[in-house]
């Protein structure tokens, strides 16, 4: 079972519709009594990084979700800025992240090499290279493709969190891990039967 979080900032329907398709079953989390009992955990997330702090936070959720994370350990998989706001903080605002994994959210345009000319945000599929070990790719990890969406990167502190990679204009963490705690910046619910893999990955961790 995987518990989706819903609040109010993501594509929660389109990861109902992907599990339930593969055999995932889910459910969705409004307030902190849905989230008893949980085993694994989607924290999705479209956006800018303090306004989803901010919606985190004003749904009640955070306290229950940070015990089952931190305390108990349940897996969580934070997508897009799901997983930005797993770091410390970021330069695209002012509020303090989770800071679950350490490192900083940066903005693309200010590492771009000035000749490559490539447009913001980085949108589209991109090739994704595990690394450091067993990762969320099982089963494709030589031709791995997903779909991005994002202006921002997570610059993790310690290398050894960095999960897999992706090129657009640099190389760029798009898998972090840290234990149970998981972030993908790309949408696996936008990337067809790796997503799927992905998340089918994902339930059996």
């Amino acid at each position: 079972m995987i518990t989706i979080i819903d609040y109010g900032l993501g594509n929660v329907l389109a990861f109902v519709n992907l599990c339930r398709r593969i055999g995932i079953k889910i459910k969705i989390a409004h307030a902190a009594a849905d989230l008893d009992g949980a085993e694994r955990i989607i924290l999705p997330g479209v956006g800018a990084f303090d306004h989803a702090m901010d919606l985190l936070d004003a749904s009640g959720m955070r306290p229950r979700i940070e015990e089952l994370v931190t305390v108990r350990k349940v897996p969580v998989l934070g997508v897009c800025v799901g997983m930005q706001i797993l770091a410390n903080g970021s330069d695209e605002g002012v509020r303090e992240g989770l800071g679950w994994i350490p490192g900083r959210v940066r903005a693309l345009r200010d590492v771009l090499p000035h000749n490559a000319k490539l447009p913001l945000p980085h949108m589209g599929w991109n090739d994704v290279r595990p690394k450091n070990g067993p990762s969320l790719l099982k089963g494709f990890e030589n031709d791995a493709r997903f779909y991005f969406l994002h202006s921002f990167y997570f610059e993790c502190a310690n290398a050894e969190h960095v999960a897999g990679t992706a090129d657009y204009g640099i190389s760029f963490a798009c898998i972090v891990r840290s234990g149970n705690i998981y972030g993908v910046q790309f949408h696996p619910e936008k990337s067809h039967r790796f997503g799927a893999g992905l998340l089918k990955t994902f339930s059996e961790v």
